[in-house]
């Protein structure tokens, strides 16, 4: 059964077509429909195969150069060269390619442990009364009654049966940026009924019937091409997944590209030099392709799969899930870290605290009417979850009295009220409930007595509580006997549809699923009277004084961004130990106070958005944790989005990274491993580059100077394949405790002050060893010269590799590496590969002569690095 709703559809007609009712479907039936229709998934490419991740890897800068200076070895037929270097590229894109499979595959692991879920009616047998359940959203199938609320992902195509002030964001399939307005209306002249799977739920909650899933819904469609009515450029293939360079990858690929620059050059200038001052021309071109790629670090995209994945892997199994590799060294650059203090750092539920009038004294009349606008909107707005205030009110509540809810319309985060119609006795009534600025803005007082309610709900702040106004007023509504026929024929529907979904029943399915004839409208919401103002405690997370500790001595500063009053999140911090300072409101706040302060109150979500772009365009890296709706907009524009498991589903999409739970020591954790991991990649740059310069510079000048080439060109290159494969157990390192102390972040100009300031040292240890070997062996034993430097070059690569980096202590696998290192280069020369090689056995003396460049080298670096060790 697949099938699409026609504009004209009501909701008998969808109920009928799709054989299900609005208590949903029974279980064995549900089943039944899986097998036939398959499991709710976007059909999407499948895992690439190793060809593929093959042709991805050639793809690299760094790959590309080197194909071509393979091409061009072999169009000169310098086979030898043409090669090895072919053997390198090979071997780089193997171990990427593995390294990207394996990486992908725990990652789509990880995710798994995230999916989506969906709350579903289903019924256990056909006579049984429907339950509310958790599902995968995987598991749904056309037919399925499923209930929405705010920040739920729309997990299938479906028809609305009942909404409330439901709103929805569908730009990934219509391009439209602002939320849509939703309606379950009967008669439809338009979409306004219609939900499309990958929106989701922006305000308000709602109860619709799936209609497609899988490849049958818009969302796959739209792979294909733009859906029908689609703006120009909201093609889905063009969104989806969409995401800025991270700093990381902006840092690495700008480094990529300096070096593919030298690469490029080198070439030219040293056949120049050849041809101008030997007399050389295209003869030299061989060794000119070999130094061009003894400057490239084959395994820069090897290693940084590897120390990304490593990391991944080890906060999975501390709960912390990694969804997006890139971001775990943006985890370790953050230098400040935004966050609502509802949830992180206080408890999730809310205690009721008090109830006042709106001249501040005790007064239970608001506890009363915020009681019956939060069960209202839990009645009828029907929400998957209720929201914490209300249930910490409802807790709370003195009789209601009798009070019928006819409408209401749950919190919205922008008009920051909820809203409930009633009848109390003979009387309609209004109730608004929210932030005390916004129900203000409803109330009809003096301007005398608005600062008077102003004052009292900022003397309740600044004790410490969460205040919410509450106010109420005679509601004129034409029409409101349909609206009172339409509920009471609610069980007339249960009994239509217990006796097999009759006529009568599905009927009043249609009447009570659609929107009623009148309701709710925030413009008519004027002229409302000030009930006073209820308060609420939040009690501060035992765990989080501990984290925000442990995050201060890593050098992140915490920044609170919060719709509360200032008061309120104030006290927050100080009984949390976290020094308030400057306390500012979202309103008119400019780039310069969003720096200087530490709690922002009073923020919308988008001032809370603006606050991270500011924080980031003054050169800090940023870091977002939140778990609502509202939070969405402030996660997409900070460096790392961060939230916890139990975040709302659209909020966990957008996340970088998922949390076990609102544990902010987690996040402390994060940004250890993360700084590990941009320690180990920036050990690695400098490590292989420093190296790789020297020896560039060297043999350019050596090549100058020299009757003969100072290193044949397939000697350069095995030289460069040991040290490559050698240099792989730099991402199994542990940096010290220098990277942990405060944010790291991979900058580009830093690297290369280094690796010029070591090359030349490494170069003029070179040039030394040129000066040793012409002394002992003179300028015409070619290959004595050769195997000398070729074996001094490959010592002095394994102890750059031991004394370059930030730590004195040495791991196993870094151990071994060099061990391996430099016995590669000692045996070599009475290897069976020597004579294709061009070496010769070294008489002792020449090896004693090296091993005194070698500790003296080993002197100048320990002298060098003990004065930079602590610096990251």
């Amino acid at each position: 059964m697949v099938w699409a709703p026609e504009a004209a559809d009501t909701p008998l007609r969808v109920l009928r077509r799709l054989e299900t009712g609005p208590r949903g479907l029974v279980t064995a039936d549900a089943e039944a429909r899986l097998l036939d229709h398959g499991e709710n998934v976007v059909p999407s490419r499948l895992p690439p195969t190793l060809p593929r991740r093959l042709l991805r890897s050639v793809r690299d800068p760094f790959t590309l150069v080197l194909l071509g200076l393979g091409l061009v070895s072999a169009l000169i037929a310098s086979w030898a060269t043409a090669g090895v270097i072919v053997l390198l590229v090979a071997v780089s894109c193997l171990l990427r390619s593995n390294g990207e499979h394996r990486a992908d595959r725990s990652t789509a692991a990880l995710r798994r442990l995230v999916a989506t879920t969906t709350t579903v009616r289903r019924r256990a047998t056909k006579d049984a009364e429907p339950e509310e359940r958790e599902i995968p959203a995987d598991q749904l199938v056309p037919g399925d009654v499923i209930k929405l609320g705010p920040g739920d992902l729309v997990p299938a195509d479906a028809r609305l049966l009942r909404a409330n002030g439901l709103t929805v964001h569908q730009a990934q399939l219509t391009g439209e940026s602002a939320p849509v307005a939703k309606r379950a209306l009967d008669l439809p002249d338009g979409d306004e009924h219609l939900l499309w799977q990958g929106s989701s739920v922006a305000s308000g909650s709602a109860l619709a019937v799936v209609t497609a899933t899988g490849a049958a819904t818009r969302f796959a469609g739209a792979y294909a091409g733009p859906p029908p009515g689609a703006r120009s450029g909201s093609r889905l293939s063009r969104r989806r997944g969409a995401r800025r360079t991270s700093a990381f990858d902006r840092s690495v690929y700008g480094l990529s590209w300096v070096l593919v620059r030298g690469m490029l050059v080198i070439p030219p200038v040293a056949l120049v030099a050849n041809a101008v001052l030997r007399g050389k021309g295209l003869e030299a071109l061989p060794f000119a392709v070999a130094v061009a790629v003894g400057l490239t670090p084959e395994m820069l995209p090897v290693v940084v799969t590897t120390v990304l994945a490593r990391g991944s892997a080890l906060l999975a199994r501390r709960g912390v899930i990694v969804k997006r590799l890139s971001a775990l060294p943006d985890m370790g650059a953050i230098d400040v870290l935004c966050m609502d203090k509802t949830g992180t750092l206080t408890r999730d539920r809310p205690v009721l605290s008090g109830s006042v009038g709106p001249g501040g004294r005790p007064d239970p009349e608001p506890l009363r009417w915020a009681a019956v606008n939060g069960l209202v909107t839990l009645h009828l707005a029907d929400p998957p979850a209720p929201d914490p205030l209300d249930e910490a009110i409802l807790a709370g509540a003195p009789e209601l009295g009798e009070v019928e809810g006819l409408d209401a319309v749950p919190f919205d985060p922008l008009t920051r009220v909820s809203r409930a119609l009633v009848r109390d006795g003979e009387d309609v009534v209004v109730v608004v409930k929210g932030a005390v600025e916004a129900v203000l803005e409803r109330c009809a007082i003096g301007e005398r007595e608005r600062r008077r309610a102003n004052a009292t709900a900022a003397a309740l702040a600044r004790s410490g509580a969460r205040v919410l106004a509450v106010a109420r007023g005679a509601a004129s509504v034409p029409g409101l006997d349909a609206v009172a026929r339409g509920a009471a024929s609610v069980p007339g529907l249960d009994a239509g549809a217990r006796g097999g979904a009759s006529q009568v029943g599905l009927d009043a399915v249609a009447r009570w699923g659609a929107s009623p004839p009148v309701g709710l409208d925030e413009a008519g919401e004027r002229g409302l009277t000030l009930v006073g103002f209820v308060t609420l405690a939040d009690e501060p997370s035992p765990d989080a004084a501990a984290a925000l500790a442990v995050l201060a001595r890593r050098g992140v500063k915490v920044k609170i961004l919060t719709g509360d009053h200032p008061g309120t999140a104030a006290r927050i911090c100080r009984e949390l130990g976290l020094e308030a300072g400057e306390v500012a409101d979202a309103a008119g706040l400019t780039a310069a106070g969003a720096e200087r302060a530490t709690v922002i109150a009073r923020c919308t979500p988008e001032q809370k958005a603006r606050v991270v772009r500011a924080l980031r365009a003054a050169g800090h890296t940023v870091g977002f944790l939140g778990d609502g709706v509202n939070d969405l907009p402030a996660m997409r524009a900070a460096d790392v989005g961060i939230c916890p498991r139990a975040a709302v589903d659209v909020t966990r999409e957008a996340a970088d990274v998922v949390l076990a739970g609102k544990d902010l020591s987690a996040i402390g954790q994060a940004v250890v491993v993360g700084r590990r991991s941009s320690g180990n990649i920036v050990t690695y740059l400098r490590i292989a580059l420093s190296s790789n310069l020297g020896n560039v510079i060297a043999m350019l000048v050596a090549g100058l100077a020299l009757p003969f080439l100072p290193m044949l060109p397939v000697q350069v290159l095995a030289q460069n394949l040991c040290f490559d494969a050698a240099q792989l157990a730099l991402a199994f390192e542990r940096p010290g405790p220098a990277v942990l102390r405060r944010p790291f972040r991979l900058r580009r100009q830093a690297v290369l002050r280094f690796i010029t300031g070591f090359g030349l040292v490494n170069a003029g240890v070179d040039l030394v060893t040129f000066a040793v070997l012409t002394r002992v062996h003179g300028t015409h034993d070619e290959s004595a010269f050769h195997t000398g430097w070729l074996v001094e070059n490959v010592l002095t690569q394994a102890a750059i590799m031991l004394l370059l980096r930030p730590v004195a202590r040495v791991s196993r696998p870094l151990g071994l590496a060099t061990g391996a290192l430099a016995a590669a280069g000692l045996l070599l020369p009475i290897s069976p590969l020597a004579p294709a090689l061009g070496l010769v056995a070294l008489p002792v003396t020449s090896l004693l002569w090296l091993l005194l460049v070698l500790v003296l080298y080993a002197g100048v670096l320990l002298a060098l690095t003990t004065r930079t060790r602590r610096k990251p």
